[in-house]
């Protein structure tokens, strides 16, 4: 590793090797070779005098990119794609000549980003789909375990442990299918030519439409597409680098609600992220443990959104058929989206492998809130036994406000069921309460809900793809 200059935490730290490959140099250049040899390919089927030979010779040098002459030609020409096609052309002398023939720079630029995108959403579908796996797992098992539910962060009624990461899951559901769309939506740009109007290929195939069109067809299909655009200017419309990071930036909102959820409750007590038994919580304040990977999932998430402005911008400041602001923009922005989310989600496959449930710690302050929320259920009981429920109401609503006052200003524990009990007006005992106050009591139909949404749902989902399962990452951080 240098040292002395600048190198992308998303390399270094965050980031699988397997998506940096997909952005990589390497894969690049590599692409852009796999669309000559297919250009040439489909030019040869349609007609055009390119021979075997020449293939063969291409094809003989896919993967061997001799950087060096690309480099020096770079310096001297300042443009990326001829510089290649040079390169390329010193390593086959024989099909130097036909070496992006009729093409201009976004046959290969535009085509490679698309194709790239590909790779990226299909990867990230695979690792949603893990995370998916662990959460669904974790919601099954927790299913029946009441917990408080908060509106506005303040205790409002019970849920359960399994429930809540039920919300959790179906908003990573969500994402899922936009995902799906988005992959289904994409195609490639084709071989449009330089303003999109196809011209060159008009010149090279004497005005023949059908065979225009089985070219761009040929390269497609060689390159696993069904379709390409159906009209564009020089590049395909920047509105597919916004719909994309849109797609990646709904995964990192999804992955910031849960890991900002888990950080409360790791301050609550009541669950936790993995803790490593060398890790350090703080530098100063041993006995710290503090939810870092849920802070890193929120830090990188925050990123992901605001980096998904860019493309949004870009698509809406392109002007007519081609202008070249989009570039070094584009070749950040859209890099980093899926760097970014391809991090959250690692992160997220450690987190969701070893969440820690303290059901004790859950279920104590379940009971410290619950005789609060039980009122209703006491007030209906003791009109059953023939009390006035206004009276009662009014009672239990001092009584309330009494138990909250000794809590809040005195650290008493909550003595609402004691006033009540020892009130002859409700008429009900200890152990008569205690058995009104069973959690499992008060959390509705969390748990069938829970069932039906993991049976209906994510199960058929899961099963549909269980070859992508099982992803497990190992963090360098």
């Amino acid at each position: 590793m240098q040292h002395d200059c600048y190198q992308s935490p998303f390399s270094t730290r965050y980031a699988s090797k397997e998506m940096q490959f997909l952005f990589s140099e390497d894969h690049k250049f590599r692409t852009w070779r796999r669309l000559w040899i297919a250009l040439a390919r489909a030019e040869q089927a349609e007609g055009l005098p390119i021979t075997d030979e020449q293939i063969a010779q291409l094809e003989a040098h896919k993967d061997d990119i001799n950087y060096e002459d690309a480099v020096r030609r770079e310096k001297e020409c300042r443009h990326d794609v001829m510089s290649h096609v040079y390169a390329y052309g010193l390593q086959c002398p024989d099909a130097k000549g036909i070496i992006h023939l009729g093409a201009t720079s976004c046959y290969v630029g535009d085509n490679t980003d698309i194709l790239i995108m590909k790779d990226g959403l299909e990867l990230v579908r695979r690792k949603l789909l893990s995370v998916m796996a662990l959460l669904a797992d974790f919601a099954r098992k927790y299913k029946d375990v009441p917990a408080l539910a908060y509106t506005h962060l303040q205790p409002a009624q019970l849920t359960t442990v399994g429930k809540r990461a039920t919300l959790w899951l179906n908003e990573l559901y969500m994402d899922y299918e936009e995902l799906v769309h988005r992959m289904d939506s994409l195609a490639l740009l084709g071989s449009k030519g330089t303003t999109g109007t196809q011209a060159s290929f008009m010149e090279l195939f004497e005005g023949d439409d059908a065979k225009i069109n089985a070219v761009e067809q040929r390269i497609a299909k060689e390159l696993g597409f069904e379709k390409v655009v159906p009209v564009s200017g020089q590049t395909y419309s920047r509105k597919v680098d916004a719909f994309v990071a849109a797609t990646l930036s709904g995964i990192a909102q999804t992955a910031m609600k849960f890991a900002t959820d888990l950080r409360i409750l790791q301050n609550f007590k009541e669950m936790e992220e993995p803790f490593e038994k060398s890790q350090i919580g703080s530098s100063a304040m041993p006995y710290k443990r503090n939810p870092m990977r849920s802070e890193r999932i929120c830090a990188i998430a925050r990123y992901v959104l605001i980096d998904a402005l860019n493309p949004a911008v870009t698509a809406g400041t392109q002007w007519f058929e081609r202008t070249l602001d989009d570039s070094a923009n584009k070749r950040i922005a859209m890099a980093e989206a899926f760097l970014g989310v391809d991090s959250i989600l690692n992160i997220m496959l450690s987190v969701c492998d070893g969440l820690v449930v303290y059901p004790k710690v859950v279920r104590a302050r379940v009971m410290n809130e619950l005789p609060f929320m039980a009122t209703e259920n006491i007030m209906m009981d003791a009109v059953k036994r023939g009390g006035d429920r206004q009276a009662l109401h009014e009672k239990l609503r001092v009584y309330s406000q009494e138990a909250a006052r000794l809590v809040k200003e005195e650290g008493q524990p909550n003595t609402l069921i004691d006033m009540i009990c020892a009130d002859p007006d409700f008429g009900v005992t200890k152990e008569e309460v205690e058995k009104i106050l069973d959690p499992i009591n008060f959390v509705g139909r969390a748990p069938k809900q829970t069932e039906e949404f993991l049976d209906n749902l994510i199960e058929p989902l899961l099963k549909a793809n269980a070859e992508f399962l099982g992803e497990r990452v190992q963090l360098t951080v």
